[in-house]
């Protein structure tokens, strides 16, 4: 991975890996997950070939209660015992979203943080130097269509969790995508992808198709949060495409790739991808 990451286990080969990041703004309530659920089983079902990796946040609002919780009891929590704490509210949207998957008729593996696989080589927060073993992972993917792993977080040298900043399942799903050899990563959002200014205020903004990876961290840098900045730098490094969409059908989407890879690519892949975030 290049992040400064290696594989400690690849995956082995056969059918493609698609990974796909449902995020806190998509899960704002307990039906929220059956909702996310029927999204996943319309993507299986129109590409049946291929096995997904779902990267899940916290519902919407948990990781904040969390923090309040953990500030009521110390003004500064440690970091150690406050990751743990955040961590539940990822855990449990694991669970709820395979359950889903289940009710639903699709085999789904739900999987932990330490079984994800992502680890830092040292004791430090930074994302720099993340690894992934993905033998647990890519195990799970030759049994399962699918698997529904935590974002936002890794484990570090002491296997103590660690969280990777805020809107870190993004960064997650890059990272697995790289390790893993996806053929694509696609982000979904309460928005299907980029506007020239928040379509949820101005109903003139207009959507943007394609974006390079530069414009793309540009607008991080100026404070536009619909993707982690730290991901979209990891995935220029290692030339990962991104796909920013709604659970919405038949909606547009946002393409962010290098600059030479143009409109075209981005009409490939809303064929590919068919079914719409």
């Amino acid at each position: 991975m290049s992040q400064g990451s290696s594989h400690s286990s690849e995956p082995k080969r056969g059918r493609e890996i698609a990974v796909v990041k449902i995020g806190g703004s998509i899960l704002t309530k307990a039906g929220a997950y059956r909702r996310a659920a029927v999204f996943v089983r319309t993507m299986l079902r129109a590409n049946p070939d291929e096995r997904f990796v779902v990267v899940v946040s916290a519902q919407e609002g948990a990781t904040d209660a969390l923090e309040r919780a953990a500030r009521k009891i110390h003004r500064e929590p440690n970091s150690a015992a406050r990751d743990l704490l955040w961590s539940t509210g990822e855990i449990r949207s694991v669970a709820l979203l395979a359950l889903h998957l289940e009710a639903l008729g699709v085999h789904a593996a739900p999987l932990n943080i330490h079984e994800a696989g992502l680890t830092l080589p040292e004791t430090v927060r930074e994302a720099g130097h993340i690894r992934l073993n993905a033998g647990r992972l890519a195990g799970v993917l030759a049994d399962f269509p699918v698997a529904v792993v935590p974002g936002f977080f890794a484990t570090n040298a002491a296997s103590q969790i660690v969280s990777l900043g805020r809107g870190g399942s993004d960064l997650t799903a890059v990272l697995l995508a790289e390790g893993l050899r996806a053929c694509r990563c696609e982000l979904i959002k309460d928005v299907p992808g980029y506007f020239t200014t928040d379509p949820h205020q101005d109903s003139a903004a207009r959507h943007i198709p394609f974006l390079s990876f530069e414009q793309a961290i540009s607008m991080a840098a100026e404070g536009c949060n619909l993707v982690q900045r730290q991901a979209i730098e990891a995935a220029a490094r290692c030339g990962l495409p991104l796909v920013i969409r709604s659970v919405r059908r038949n909606t547009t989407v946002s393409r962010i790739a290098h600059a030479l890879a143009g409109a075209d690519a981005l009409e490939r892949e809303q064929t590919v991808v068919g079914a719409r975030r």
